[in-house]
């Protein structure tokens, strides 16, 4: 089997998350931070694949975090890059949608007099967006330079076991909500839709875009449009929710929805064979499963490689 080294600097994140592989042989887990100088030197290697997937992800994390955001896909990137040229591995980014996004998914962009959307690197979310697009250019840019085996997936909107309840995301908040019995509320009319990958999925892109060469960033994502109000209410079907379905008058620009950013999965369906096969409402039963499985719902159907979190 492979040997994995797992860098965390425990920020975000929880050690219960790697819990289920902590014992296995050839698993480490190293509490450092990737954009710390020191940190290649602690990883020894060699190593054959380098993933880097560290940094605040979440829209909460995110605004409480800008600096160690920015200095995740900055230095963190130089870092990784550097461990994967020193062993001659091939390496790959995890970026995401909002590298393309001009606004990191906060409501629509601001625009020009005549009209015209301009990226906004100060706005509420910006920090992530500019993080991601600064490391998205500097793998290409090393990978022209130095001929590095380099790659970059977008990952598109992920959710599965030990989702973080509290990242401010629309799955999670509503999820919450239902689990606690509380109202559960979209805004508008419920119409507005979110695009989602179970974690099976998404790991199972990345690692076949790990193993190919090409440097051309793919887009891993959910191909299902799902309207916030169905969401929500095979969550309250889910969980047993008594409390109601709640429609907000207006539109509320950081739930997520609707932001402008869908995955492109066409190259990874050509290039890699790659697609999503979990479906989203297959996805929530076993999200659900895994956080209490006193209350299994049935499973029916079948996809995905072996989950890893």
């Amino acid at each position: 089997g492979a040997e994995v080294d797992c860098v965390d600097d425990l920020s975000t994140g929880r050690p219960e998350n790697v819990a289920p592989v902590a014992d296995r042989p050839g698993f480490r887990f190293l509490e450092l931070d990737v954009a710390d100088p020191a940190c290649p030197e602690a990883l020894g290697g060699p190593y054959d694949l380098v993933l880097h997937l560290a940094g605040p992800a979440s829209p909460a994390d995110c605004r409480r975090r800008p600096l160690q955001t920015l200095d995740a896909g900055s230095l963190g990137t130089r870092n990784a890059l550097g461990i994967a040229d020193r062993d001659a591995a091939r390496f790959l980014l995890a970026s995401a949608g909002e590298a393309c996004d001009l606004t990191g998914g906060a409501g629509p962009p601001p625009a020009t007099g005549d009209g015209h959307p301009y990226a906004d690197p100060v706005g509420p979310c910006s920090a992530y967006a500019e993080a991601k697009r600064f490391s998205e250019a500097l793998v290409a840019a090393h990978a022209g330079a130095c001929g590095s085996n380099a790659g970059i997936v977008r990952v598109f909107d992920t959710y599965g076991p030990r989702m973080r309840p509290d990242d401010g995301r629309p799955l999670s908040r509503l999820l919450a909500r239902a689990e606690r019995g509380r109202p559960v509320t979209v805004s508008g009319d419920g119409s507005r839709t979110v695009s989602l990958c179970y974690v099976d999925d998404a790991v199972d892109g990345m690692l076949r875009v790990a193993a190919g060469r090409s440097v051309r960033p793919v887009d891993i994502g959910g191909d299902e449009e799902v309207p916030l109000a169905e969401l929500a209410r095979r969550l309250i079907e889910l969980t047993g929710c008594d409390a109601p379905l709640e429609f907000l008058d207006g539109v509320d620009s950081m739930d997520g929805a609707d932001d402008g950013h869908r995955p492109d999965t066409g190259f990874a369906r050509e290039l890699f064979g790659w697609r999503p096969r979990v479906s989203w409402r297959e996805g929530l039963e076993r999200t659900l499963a895994a956080a209490r499985p006193e209350r299994t719902p049935v499973i029916v159907g079948a996809g995905g490689s072996g989950w890893l979190s």
